[in-house]
């Protein structure tokens, strides 16, 4: 760690590994719930466990990209923090803010929340990923404010880099969109059309340029390849990742009534999107090939290596599949949506802040080689653990929804099943999604006791074995 002000990423990846073990444990209880429809009920319905479940993704993902972001930009401006404290105050405000919301999905019946909270002042609440509450919003908005002005300086005072420019408009524009979830009209149509100006131009916009900024930072560090070879691939990659990315927004609007020159905008730039992640696996595995040195950190390249094979499979192939209108006229909506969610979100973005985690925490734990052999195979098999069973989580959900396609929406296929028929045809799906997450959650407890298995640094270890030989 050259920086001292890096340190304060520190909670925030341990408070976002926290969340994202509390976001796996309720997929869990959604996973039972689709199977045995009462458990925990009534203590945590359905729709808690779900709003609970994605709204922890959000947050652990958000703690995760600023923790990133304090680690990574002092080291590139080559200057510390503009200021660490605020950075500390910020991260105390942000956890308080999200634990006291979860906490009130969970106790507190959501009319009740939005009564308390203000809602009826600003309505703002009842949205799919974007249900907190309107005074969590504003908070997030003088968080947001904070963090960039933090940053913001930091860069202003010392060097400007690609990884550094990119990072910044990506955060910028995460925050800048955001503030559409304040705009709620009463127009159905219209409120899903501004909806998925978050929720769209995050995912599959200005968060790609998060997710290539990190990977192209922990790849000049793990591969010693030169600098401005990475920030040339990295310019081509944002490039695409925007072109597509934004008109791309138009496969949301196929049926909620816009003109019909979406479908085609829509399926057309939608069709290239799998492009830029694409080139972002040529970008990781090129980058390892050509590589001057053989970082000791093995873990920190494999979750980079893995980042961009799963985002590609996820957001690419998986986001394909059911992108271009004719298909997505029998698709929309059903559980291939939620194979193709699942896998963009842990390839893409769960797995871009593991892997800048996996490369910082050694190294502000005192182990700039990364931690000790033992500790590395124990986090490579929760690697293997995760990403195989959310591989199998895919495949499960996109069967599912083949099958939910064939039953409930093709006509030719003879009478059309009714939705809750149809889902008692796909239990042996969901009983299958429900075992690969157990699998999941047990990779992600060998991904956790890694942190906590003490060794040598792997230079020394290395150096010990070739003297014993």
């Amino acid at each position: 760690m050259k920086y001292e002000s890096q340190a304060v990423s520190k909670p925030y990846f341990i408070f976002a590994l926290l969340l994202f073990a509390g976001q796996i444990l309720f997929g869990l209880i959604l996973g039972t719930q689709y199977v045995i429809g009462d458990f925990l009920f009534p203590e945590i319905p359905f729709n808690v466990a779900r709003m609970v479940h994605t709204n922890l993704l959000i947050v652990w993902l958000l703690f995760g990209f600023m923790g990133a972001a304090y680690y990574l930009i002092p080291e590139e401006a080559e200057t510390e923090l503009h200021s660490p404290k605020l950075a500390i105050i910020l991260f105390w405000v942000f956890a308080a803010a999200g634990t006291l919301t979860i906490l009130g999905y969970l106790f507190v019946p959501y009319a009740t929340l939005a009564e308390i909270t203000g809602n009826d002042l600003l309505p703002t609440m009842g949205r799919e990923f974007l249900e907190q509450p309107t005074i969590t919003k504003i908070g997030i908005v003088v968080v947001a404010l904070g963090f960039l002005y933090n940053i913001g300086m930091t860069v202003l005072k010392g060097r400007k880099t690609v990884i550094n420019i990119v990072l910044i408009t990506g955060l910028l524009g995460l925050a800048l969109l955001f503030l559409f979830s304040f705009y709620n009209p009463e127009n159905l149509a219209l409120d899903k059309f501004f909806w998925w100006f978050v929720v769209h131009l995050w995912v599959e916009g200005v968060w790609e340029l998060i997710m290539a900024s990190i990977l192209a930072y922990v790849l000049i560090k793990v591969t010693g390849v030169d600098r401005e070879v990475i920030e040339k691939w990295l310019y081509v990659i944002i490039a695409m990742a925007l072109i597509t990315g934004i008109i791309g927004t138009g496969h949301h609007f196929f049926w909620i009534g816009p003109p019909e020159y979406w479908l085609w905008l829509g399926s057309v730039f939608s069709a290239l999107e799998p492009i830029p992640f694409f080139m972002m696996t040529l970008f990781a595995f090129n980058m390892v090939n050509r590589r001057r040195r053989e970082h000791p950190n093995r873990a920190a390249t494999l979750w980079a290596l893995g980042c961009a094979v799963m985002a590609f499979l996820g957001a690419g192939v998986w986001g394909f599949l059911h992108t271009l209108a004719p298909v997505n006229y029998f698709t929309h909506g059903s559980q291939i949506t939620a194979a193709h969610g699942h896998m963009a979100f842990y390839g893409a973005y769960a797995m871009i802040v593991i892997t800048i985690i996996s490369y910082a925490m050694p190294a502000m734990r005192g182990r700039p080689n990364g931690n000790c052999n033992k500790a590395q195979v124990v986090e490579m098999w929760g690697f293997w653990l995760m990403t195989i069973a959310m591989v199998f989580i895919t495949l499960f959900l996109t069967g599912a929804g083949i099958l939910q396609v064939w039953l409930q929406r093709i006509p030719e296929s003879g009478e059309a099943l009714s939705f809750m028929v149809t889902q008692d045809k796909l239990a042996l799906f969901y009983w299958l999604r429900l075992i690969a997450g157990l699998f999941f959650m047990a990779g992600l407890v060998a991904y956790f006791w890694s942190f906590f298995i003490k060794g040598e640094d792997p230079l020394v270890e290395a150096q010990a074995r070739l003297q014993e030989s």
